[in-house]
């Protein structure tokens, strides 16, 4: 399994939500994982329902079973700029001082390409990172990243900084970030809904991920809705059986099925109810089939009724161990 766990996704697909789940799904049997957001909206914090989290590492939760640990960090790009600057330039106060002018403001809008290789060498760090008896401090570092649509070009941040600086520290930084996500050590997860757009998006993203080089996970196919009607009833369904739907709501007591009685008035409206669950089977049908051509593993998680809540979260974390994440 890889340790560094890119997982992006098209917008309202619950991306953040699966970035939060695998990391509590890997922190299994005493395994310490890191979740790091890189977008600096917080979303973290909003799952765990904790304050807003500062540049630092931190415990943030306890796995199933009380036997792993997840921690946080929310990266943000001036703090990891004056790290960078104090690491190679030794800049110290002039650094913060730079910070007060807004030069390290200036330097990451201007140089796209400079904030992601920041963002992203930052999670490198924590993957590489070791302690004083040589053993890596995460098992897995779990990274919430921007939207598929931009996800290849803040990956493939050696290309973007050729341009920028083609020797010295930054490239060297470059260079080691590619390293690391060009390697076994990472794959890229993109998650998607059941529904054309997003699928559509998920299916470029994998090519374009592919023809960077760049290492292609699983595709995560979030808000599963069950299917609450057997093939025989869908058909039913299609074909307008009302007389036959009106007799078995006669029989289960729901009034009689002559016309304009309880059964018969309650036709219309079930009738439609499976016609739409028949639909969305059918759009549903078609959609698995685009994935299956990608050609990519994939993982899948229910919707949850009650909507997402910590307790939600950890459901979707036994859910993702089912599926044998993390083996």
């Amino acid at each position: 399994m890889s340790r560094l766990q890119v997982v992006s996704g098209k917008g309202g697909t619950g991306k953040t939500t699966v970035a939060a789940a695998l990391a509590l799904a890997l922190a299994r049997e005493g395994k310490r994982t890191l979740l790091v957001e890189v977008e600096g909206r917080q979303g973290i914090a909003q799952i765990f329902g904790t304050e807003a989290l500062p540049y630092e590492e931190r415990k943030i939760a306890v796995a199933p079973g009380g036997s792993g640990e997840v921690f946080a960090l929310a990266i943000d790009a001036e703090r990891a700029l004056l790290d960078y600057l104090q690491m190679f330039y030794k800049l110290g106060s002039a650094g913060r001082a730079l910070k007060k002018l807004g030069a390290i403001d200036f330097a990451t809008t201007i140089a796209p390409g400079l904030r992601d290789v920041l963002l992203t060498g930052k999670a490198c760090e924590a993957v590489r990172r070791k302690d004083r008896a040589g053993r890596f401090v995460y098992d897995h570092v779990v990274m919430d990243a921007p939207p598929t649509g931009r996800i290849t070009r803040f990956l493939n941040v050696n290309d973007e900084v050729a341009g920028l600086a083609r020797f010295g520290p930054i490239h060297n930084q470059a260079q080691a970030v590619m390293k690391v996500l060009k390697s076994a050590e990472t794959a890229v997860h993109l998650v998607t809904l059941l529904e054309e757009m997003p699928v559509q998006e998920t299916a470029d993203g994998i090519e374009e991920l592919r023809q960077a080089g760049l290492p292609v996970g699983r595709v995560v196919v979030n808000m599963v809705r069950p299917h609450h009607l057997d093939e025989d009833t869908l058909r039913a369904a299609a074909e307008d059986h009302r007389a036959g739907v009106a007799q078995a709501l006669s029989r289960a007591g729901l009034g009689g099925a002559r016309r304009g009685g309880l059964a018969e008035r309650l036709v219309d409206p079930l009738l439609a109810q499976a016609a739409e669950h028949a639909g969305r089977v059918e759009l549903e049908r078609a959609q698995r089939a685009v994935l299956a051509g990608l050609d990519v593993p994939a993982y899948e998680l229910p919707l949850l009724g009650a909507g997402m809540d910590l307790a939600g979260l950890y459901e979707l974390a036994k859910e993702l161990r089912k599926q044998s994440v993390g083996e």
